[in-house]
């Protein structure tokens, strides 16, 4: 898209109207751009839950948005491992019991480029199991609270669904042989973008379109993703590339799933992130997405292994 539907700028939050009422699920909150999201959220009015692995750095969290924000703000955490469907399931029940509307789950927790293979405790390659697994099943189990209240799906992807092999490795999805962090990320979010497009469809067939459904992705931001699973030498490199104008604040680089949360009216089947060169950075607007993201036939087959590896149905 040359054209941004937003103006010259892009899409900022000086866009959202007040969120008074509103209740948003937010995974990741503990750093980066979750941790903008989740606080540019409760800056206009909104519930907060955010859902992280860390009980202590969710306390601090919350004191520091309580900090800035007025101790008045209804923010809170349930603590979970998306890289334990068991942990992803009962999260799930708690955000149930504490919640009775969910105005958007954003997913925006991820791992990256973790530099010697590994498997989560249910057998999944750990990126795989983390980025897309986990979040698979979360969404699903919250769906049916999120299409009651009308709400939306955001899915943070990665511009890295194109650094890859631009398919799923379905031969060997764990990577059994010729292991690569960077084929093995790649892979997890390439997988997270083709589920966004393949709930669409399957939601519009079933009649079922309360619930919007969006992909993003944050460009190139200062967050500590590589710094928290990189190998020494990508954090190296990461460091340096930080302090580059080709990096763009965590700030900014929440500001795609933000946009995709609260903008009414907009497209479902584009893909939102910067849109500067290489949209690493640059005015937040709708990306062009690569034709194998959309692959209809491998969209299927994943959705179809998705369902059997985690063991849910999302009846559709």
């Amino acid at each position: 898209m040359d054209i941004n539907q937003f103006g010259n700028k892009g899409w900022t939050p000086e866009r959202i109207k007040g969120l008074g009422g509103k209740t948003f699920v937010v995974t990741g909150t503990t750093s980066g751009t979750g941790f903008e999201a989740g606080r540019i959220l409760l800056s206009k009015g909104a519930k907060l839950v955010m859902v992280n692995r860390n009980p202590q750095k969710s306390e601090e969290v919350i004191a520091t948005y309580k900090k800035e924000l007025g101790s008045s703000i209804d923010v809170s955490n349930i603590t979970m491992d998306l890289g334990k469907q068991s942990s992803v399931k009962q999260a799930a029940k708690e955000v149930i019991q504490k919640v009775h509307q969910i105005d958007g789950l954003l997913c925006n927790a991820a791992i990256a480029q973790v530099p010697e293979r590994r498997l989560t405790v249910d057998g999944f390659e750990n990126q795989l199991g983390v980025n897309h697994y986990g979040h698979f099943i979360l969404q699903g189990l919250l769906f049916p609270l999120i299409e009651k209240s009308r709400g939306r799906i955001v899915v943070v992807g990665s511009e890295g669904y194109k650094m890859g092999l631009k398919t799923i490795n379905f031969e060997d999805m764990n990577w059994d042989s010729k292991y690569s962090a960077n084929d093995a990320y790649s892979q997890s979010k390439l997988a997270q973008i083709m589920t966004v497009y393949e709930l669409q469809d399957r939601l519009k067939k079933a009649g079922r379109t309360a619930v919007k459904v969006y992909a993003c992705h944050p460009g190139a931001s200062r967050t500590s993703l590589i710094k928290t699973s990189g190998s020494l030498m990508t954090r190296f490199i990461w460091q340096l590339m930080k302090l580059s104008p080709f990096v763009q604040s965590a700030e900014r680089g929440a500001y795609p799933e933000l946009m995709c949360a609260t903008e009414p009216y907009l497209e479902e089947d584009a893909f939102y992130g910067p849109t500067g060169r290489n949209y690493w950075t640059g005015p937040v607007g709708e990306c062009t997405l690569e034709p194998h993201a959309k692959d209809k036939a491998v969209l299927q087959k994943l959705w179809n292994i998705s369902e059997k590896a985690t063991g849910f149905n999302w009846n559709l």
